[in-house]
């Protein structure tokens, strides 16, 4: 794919920073969905959508069940939306 192809996929998708956690990990990470609609409905769509998964970029991803364990990165990974307990916009400074 070319740059100018990469960047109008992205000019043409909302990106979101999330909390994301289930009974087992908590999940820190990117989220897209396309320019539809308003931005301010984006995790409410994900959240209520037909899908089983929701795909999560350029995540940090903790160990709930096993706090000692090493927190892991990930560049992608995909969560099934029926094990997610909460989900809520990460705000940065």
């Amino acid at each position: 794919m070319e740059v100018k192809e990469i960047s109008n996929l992205m000019d043409s998708v909302w990106k979101e920073k999330v909390y994301i956690e289930t009974a087992e990990f908590i999940i820190i990470g990117y989220v897209f969905m396309p320019k539809i609609g308003k931005r301010n409905r984006l995790l409410t769509e994900i959240l209520n959508s037909n899908k089983q998964f929701v795909a999560v970029k350029d995540c940090r991803l903790e160990f709930k069940l096993n706090p000692q364990k090493e927190v892991e990165y990930h560049d992608f990974l995909q969560v099934n939306i029926s094990t997610i307990l909460l989900m809520r916009p990460v705000y940065e400074d």
